[in-house]
């Protein structure tokens, strides 16, 4: 079985998702209500988070952080899960003790060099291995729900990890926070980048189902993702 799986992200009206004041306390008070079971990062979005946030400093690492945190399987809070095939994110201890997660998850693939996954089993993270040359993410969907009954995922990403969602059919949903702000600067990263996914050509119809005006001029819009058999000609 496969989870339903929501991108929930917070634009500038003119489709950055960096490089603008995002109302950050307002994005999560939203993503809540889908009580997900577990929240999807890529790993580009783990290091920019790191390097952008003085605040997330990645203390050294001791043995009691090695710990996987107890009574994790009765724990309300959803799963963080990082999908990082290349073996990037090195400070999985630090991310274990973020406050709004039960506990960490990484997903990786074939591809995936040995010392890396030696990495992870050394501290303790279970780890998903799909795909021969990168994470296949319809087995590594279904082995959540399988092994760790995640039903609902939400995931804050970028453009990469967004549109290999797309690409293979499994996003039910997008929600876009968009802010009355012009960014300006590079055109990237955006909510959507196909070509960086090396998925040349992907485009994705949308169907809007719910926009509401929120404070501060901000707008929330959703939308159902439609299927390739009920595309408009």
């Amino acid at each position: 079985m496969l989870p339903s799986v929501i991108l929930h992200t917070a634009t500038s009206l003119d489709g950055r998702i960096t490089n603008f004041p995002a109302d950050l306390e307002l994005y999560y008070s939203l993503a809540a209500r889908w009580n997900p079971d577990a929240v999807l990062f890529g790993s580009e979005t783990v290091i920019a988070a790191l390097r952008d946030n003085p605040s997330l400093e990645v203390p050294p690492e001791h043995e009691e952080m090695f710990a996987p945190p107890k009574n994790a399987a009765s724990d309300p809070r959803p799963l963080l899960i990082i999908a990082d095939s290349r073996g990037r994110v090195r400070c999985w201890d630090a991310i274990r003790k973020w406050p709004y997660m039960r506990d960490v998850l990484a997903l990786c693939s074939g591809a995936t060099p040995q010392e890396y996954l030696d990495y992870l089993a050394e501290r303790q993270i279970r780890t998903i291995i799909t795909g021969t040359h990168h994470i296949e993410m319809r087995a590594a969907l279904e082995a959540l729900n399988q092994n760790f009954g995640v039903k609902t995922v939400r995931v804050d990403s970028g453009g990469t990890l967004n549109s290999v969602l797309l690409d293979t059919g499994l996003v039910r949903e997008v929600s876009v926070l968009i802010h009355p702000f012009l960014a300006g600067g590079a055109p990237g990263p955006s909510m959507f980048d196909p070509m960086n996914a090396g998925i040349n050509g992907l485009q994705v119809s949308l169907k809007l189902e719910h926009v509401e005006n929120l404070s501060g001029g901000i707008i929330w819009a959703r939308y159902s993702v439609r299927k390739p058999d009920t595309l408009p000609d």
